[in-house]
């Protein structure tokens, strides 16, 4: 089992690494995380922040969470890359983006948190097309 994360930003300015296994791998679908993301969910790795090294200029966005505390979003000041977030109610954690991970494959979801904030349009349904890669592809006009 692979106990050591690594990854970064879009541009490469902020590096992290994570010593062992995440507490927990949790997809989020609260209002703020789909926001944050652009897309219908977030999903995180919390680390104990003692095992974590973080290198790079970041930049943070504070906000108050519907239960009253306090969450910050760290981010690359140059590429805007969405890095880790905390909460005030676990000083001690960090939760790193699965998307910036250097090699994520050994994780997996283990809980999904805000359900009821889960959009219709984030479910992919069996006849949706799905390619390997960018396809060749123009809109009509």
């Amino acid at each position: 089992m692979k106990n050591n994360f690594s990854g970064k930003c879009l541009c490469g300015s902020v590096t992290y690494k994570a010593n062992g296994q995440p507490v927990v791998v949790a997809q989020c679908h609260c209002e703020e995380c789909r926001r944050l993301s652009g897309t219908g969910h977030t999903v995180g790795a919390m680390f104990p922040l003692d095992t974590v090294t973080l290198n790079g200029e970041l930049s943070t966005f504070k906000y108050q969470s519907n239960r009253g505390s306090e969450v910050t979003k760290a981010f690359c000041g140059k590429c805007g890359s969405p890095i880790y977030g905390s909460n005030s109610r676990a000083p001690d954690h960090l939760t790193f983006s699965l998307g910036t991970m250097d090699d994520a494959t050994a994780l997996e979801i283990q809980v999904v948190v805000f359900e009821r904030g889960k959009q219709r349009w984030d479910q992919l349904g069996a006849d949706v097309m799905s390619f390997a890669t960018q396809p060749d592809w123009k809109p009509d006009t």
